[in-house]
């Protein structure tokens, strides 16, 4: 089974807790993200989430999936099954390097038989849609 992944890193000065505040707050994700809208969901393992993915050219799509891990500060993840043996892990990482100083890892990891064949079609849309998120998430986190 093929695996993929496409992921975009920004340092950014504010402390963890304060990334991990805008992070869960699905309802202003719009004020940092204009590629992931509309969030619904709360925290909690298994819980489902919901949001419309807005990739340039790809239109709008509705996401139904549901959060894998998550730990307070570090770790959101959620994951969405996209058919038959097809599936997105989608993440967003804190590492702390010094208080008040950190690095965001975001993206998104294809698994399944077409794994390949969607990421070779749409990197193109999706790394330069990460790096517009990765700025916006660092101006709002560095506002505090």
């Amino acid at each position: 089974m093929e695996t993929i992944r496409i992921e975009h890193r920004i340092g950014v000065r504010a402390t963890a807790e304060r990334l991990w505040d805008v992070l869960t707050d699905f309802g202003g994700w719009e004020r940092w993200n204009p590629h992931e809208v509309k969030v619904q969901g709360a925290l909690g393992y298994g819980a489902p989430i919901s949001l419309t993915e807005r990739l340039p050219d790809l239109g709008e799509r509705q996401v139904q999936a549901h959060l894998g891990e998550w730990e307070p500060n570090a770790q959101l993840v959620w994951v969405e099954r996209r058919g038959f043996l097809f599936r997105t892990l989608r993440y967003y990482e804190i590492e702390e390097l010094d208080r008040g100083a950190c690095i965001v890892s975001h993206g998104m990891v294809f698994t399944g038989l077409r794994a390949e064949l969607f990421h070779d079609k749409h990197r193109a849309r999706i790394r330069p849609a990460y790096e517009a998120i990765s700025e916006k998430l660092k101006q709002i986190a560095e506002q505090g």
